[in-house]
C-alpha cells in the first residue's frame, strides 16, 4: 500500500501518520456501503406500490362493471394510477442512479436495456431528473384537485397551486445551476465531478496516467505489445496534404490560446528536424502516473504534449480541392467544435492518403486550443491500451479515467484486423463513451466492410450502431498525396482503372 506522505530524507522509518491517514480514508470510503440496505428498503417499497396499482386497477374495473362509475370517477382513478406509475418511476431512479452514484458502480456497459440517463447519470443529473420527477408527480395531483373541484375547498386549491409553482421554481434553479457545472467539468481534463468516475479507485484523487502521455511508434502487420509502447518515437509519415488555400477552412479563435495573427503557435515547432528527440511513451498501469503524481495540463502546450499526436495539423493546411463541396462543409463545421459540447462523433472514411489522420490531428489540435483534453492513439494501440487495463483487473477504472477527455482519436481503423477479444474491449471504449464524450475515428474502409476488420458479429454491429448514432461521416475522395508527382507502380494504375 503506498503511503499518502513521504517520509524524510532524514530518516528512513516509514510515516506511521502516513499508514493511519490512508486506513482512515479507505475506513471512511467502505461506510458507503451502508448506504445498501436503504436501496434494498426502496426496492420494498416499490412492491408495495405495484401491489398499490393493481389494487385501484381492480377497484376501477369492478366500478366500471357495476355501472356505478362515471366520467368524473374514471378520470381520478385514471390519475390515481398514473401517479402510483410516476413515483415507482421516481424510486427507479433513486435506487438505480443513486446506488450508482453514492455506492458502487453497475456493470451495465453494453446492455442492450441500459437506460439512457444511466450512461451519463452524476449527482447533478440525479437532482434534476428527481427534480423534475417530483413536478410531474405534483401536476398530477393538482390535476386531480380541479377534475374533482366539487369537492375540493379553495384553500387547498390555493395552497395546492402554490406548492406547485414552488416545485417547477425549484426544479428550473437545479437546472440552471447543473448546467454551468457540468460544462466546466468537461472544458476541465483534470476535473472530477465525483460523480460516476471511478468508484473503488484506490489511487488517489486524480490518476493523471495520460495527462503526458505521447504517441508510440505506429506498427503495420504487427500488433503492438506493452514493449512497444516504450520505444523511440519514429518519423512517421501522416494522411497530411500539402498547403493550400486556408480561407475555404478557416474558423476565427479567440482566447489566450488562439493563434496570432499570420501564423500558428505550432509553426515554431513545424521547423525543428523532423526527429524524435525525447521518448514518448505509455506508461504501464499501476505507474506513479496513476496515483495522480504527473501534473495537470493547464496550458494549450501541454494539453498538445499529452494528447501524443504524431504530427501537429491545421484545417487551414489541409488541400480539399479533390472534396466534394458537402464533404468540405461538414468539414468546416467539425472546426466549429460544436460536435465537442454535443458529445458527438466524428468519423473520416477513405483511401490511404486522402487526409484522414490530418483532419483527425488537426481537430484534435483544435480542441486542444479549445481548453478541451485529447488522446490520440491507433486502434491497435487503444486495444492494447484496454488489454493492459483488463489484466490489471482496472478496465472500468480506465474507462471511466478516459471520460476527463472530451475527445479521443481511434486512429488507422482497418489496416489491421482484430481478434474477438479486442473488438469486445474497443466496443467497450465506444459503448461507455457513447453520448458522454467525443470519439474522432479514421478509416480505410467503409462501414460495409468493418466486419473484415472486426468479425461478423453482433459486437460489430453494437459497436457500429453506437458509433454513428450521433456522428458526422466524411468520406474523402481522391488519390494518395504521398504518390502525386511521381510515377505510380502498374498496381496502382491497374486498380485505378
Amino acid at each position: 500500500m503506498p503511503l499518502l506522505g513521504p517520509a524524510t530524507s532524514a530518516s528512513s522509518k516509514p510515516d506511521v501518520r502516513s499508514y493511519a491517514a490512508s486506513y482512515i480514508g479507505y475506513a471512511l470510503f467502505a461506510t458507503r456501503w451502508l448506504q445498501a440496505p436503504l436501496y434494498f428498503g426502496l426496492v420494498a417499497a416499490q412492491g408495495v406500490y405495484v401491489y398499490k396499482f393493481f389494487n385501484e386497477l381492480w377497484h376501477l374495473i369492478a366500478h366500471i362493471m357495476s355501472g356505478q362509475a362515471d366520467e368524473t370517477h374514471v378520470m381520478l382513478a385514471v390519475l390515481k394510477l398514473v401517479d402510483v406509475v410516476m413515483i415507482a418511476n421516481l424510486l427507479i431512479m433513486v435506487i438505480v442512479g443513486g446506488y450508482e452514484t453514492f455506492v458502487s458502480r453497475i456493470g451495465l456497459q453494453g446492455h442492450r436495456d441500459q437506460p439512457e440517463w444511466l450512461s451519463h447519470v452524476n449527482s447533478n443529473v440525479l437532482k434534476v431528473k428527481l427534480a423534475t420527477a417530483i413536478v410531474g408527480i405534483s401536476s398530477v395531483h393538482l390535476l386531480q384537485m380541479f377534475v374533482d373541484v366539487a369537492h375540493t375547498s379553495q384553500h387547498s386549491l390555493l395552497w395546492g397551486t402554490v406548492i406547485h409553482m414552488a416545485f417547477i421554481l425549484s426544479a428550473a434553479i437545479l437546472a440552471y445551476m447543473s448546467g454551468p457545472m457540468e460544462s466546466h467539468s468537461r472544458q476541465d481534463p483534470g476535473h472530477d465531478d465525483g460523480g460516476d468516475h471511478g468508484y473503488g479507485d484506490d489511487h488517489g484523487p486524480d490518476d493523471g496516467d495520460a495527462r503526458r502521455r505521447a504517441h508510440p511508434r505506429k506498427t503495420y502487420g504487427k500488433r503492438p505489445t506493452l514493449a512497444d509502447h516504450t520505444r523511440p518515437v519514429e518519423p512517421v509519415a501522416d494522411d497530411a496534404p500539402g498547403p493550400v488555400d486556408p480561407s475555404p477552412w478557416t474558423v476565427r479563435q479567440t482566447g489566450p490560446d488562439a493563434p496570432a495573427a499570420g501564423g500558428h503557435p505550432e509553426d515554431a515547432h513545424a521547423v525543428r528536424p523532423a526527429v524524435a528527440t525525447r521518448r514518448n511513451t505509455i506508461p504501464p498501469q499501476g505507474s506513479s502516473r496513476d496515483r495522480g503524481d504527473a501534473p495537470v495540463p493547464t496550458t494549450a502546450e501541454d494539453r498538445l504534449h499529452a494528447a501524443g499526436f504524431p504530427s501537429r495539423k491545421t484545417l487551414e493546411d489541409f488541400a480539399g480541392d479533390q472534396q466534394r463541396p458537402q464533404e468540405r462543409k461538414t468539414i468546416a463545421r467539425l472546426g466549429t467544435l460544436g460536435f465537442v459540447d454535443d458529445r458527438a462523433n466524428a468519423v473520416f472514411l477513405g483511401p490511404p492518403g486522402t487526409g484522414k489522420t490530418h483532419l483527425a490531428v488537426a481537430l484534435g489540435v483544435r480542441a486542444c486550443r479549445a481548453g478541451h483534453g485529447v488522446l490520440f492513439a491507433t486502434g491497435a494501440e487503444w486495444a492494447a491500451r484496454l488489454a493492459a487495463a483488463r489484466s490489471a483487473g482496472r478496465l472500468t477504472e480506465e474507462l471511466a479515467r478516459l471520460d476527463r477527455y472530451p475527445v479521443i482519436v481511434v486512429d488507422e481503423i482497418g489496416y489491421v484486423s482484430f481478434t474477438p477479444d479486442e473488438t469486445q474491449l474497443l466496443f467497450r471504449l465506444v459503448s461507455h463513451r457513447y453520448e458522454r464524450t467525443s470519439v474522432v475515428v479514421t478509416s480505410d474502409k467503409p462501414f460495409a466492410r468493418w466486419t473484415e476488420v472486426f468479425g461478423d458479429t453482433p459486437v460489430t454491429t453494437a459497436l457500429l450502431d453506437r458509433l454513428v448514432h450521433h456522428a458526422e461521416v466524411v468520406t474523402l475522395q481522391g488519390g494518395s498525396y504521398r504518390t502525386r508527382g511521381h510515377d505510380r507502380p502498374a498496381a496502382f494504375h491497374a486498380e485505378g482503372r
